[in-house]
């Protein structure tokens, strides 16, 4: 996939506020610090398109990145981050779950793990949710490079099993670092936004 434009559009809160163009969406999940941020400027070729910050829980709001003039990524706030007041977090799992749950032009959502950690309860609790509501998912097992290559199958399959994968979903193993699993994550995309 060749990315020729990208930008931040708009930081929206409520589904007024979402973009009007019917254009395909996919969704971006994962715990506070997981690495979203470094996923979308590594497959958009951008390096501080996505803000990544030293502070997790820095999203607050479904941040829309148009690419291309053709599709939508979509940053939602990271989870799992305890310095967040439990009305926050609760104001965030509510425009999380309203814009995933409502929203016609999603088509996806790329839930990002650490490939070197068995997934959270969070990781768990989000990938059911998905699957409760029929929305595909791509599961990027991030950090590859942080893993040494004779235990990834070994870490893959923890991943795979934490999970209860369905075999209709897709897991890429990926690394910001090295670009390894980037142009498979494109691959996967783009047949889901068709």
């Amino acid at each position: 996939m060749k990315v020729t434009s990208s930008e931040i559009i708009i930081s929206a809160v409520k589904p007024s506020q979402y973009p009007g163009d019917d254009l395909p969406e996919v969704a971006l999940a994962g715990r506070s610090n997981v690495g979203k941020s470094s996923f979308i400027n590594k497959m958009l070729q951008r390096k501080g398109l996505a803000r990544i910050s030293s502070k997790p829980g820095k999203t607050q709001t479904l941040n829309f990145f148009l690419i291309n003039e053709e599709f939508y990524f979509v940053d939602v706030p990271g989870y799992g981050y305890a310095k967040v007041s439990k009305k926050e977090r609760e104001a965030w799992g509510e425009m999380i779950e309203t814009y995933m749950t409502t929203r016609e032009p999603l088509k996806a959502v790329v839930l990002i793990v650490d490939v070197r950690h068995k997934p959270t309860q969070d990781d768990v609790l989000m990938y059911e949710f998905l699957k409760h509501y029929g929305i595909p998912a791509v599961i990027i097992a991030t950090k590859a490079d942080k893993v040494p290559k004779g235990k990834w199958q070994k870490h893959l399959k923890v991943v795979k099993e934490t999970l209860n994968l369905e075999p209709t979903d897709f897991l890429v193993l990926f690394s910001s670092e090295t670009g390894q699993g980037k142009d498979e994550a494109w691959g996967i995309l783009k047949k889901l936004m068709k």
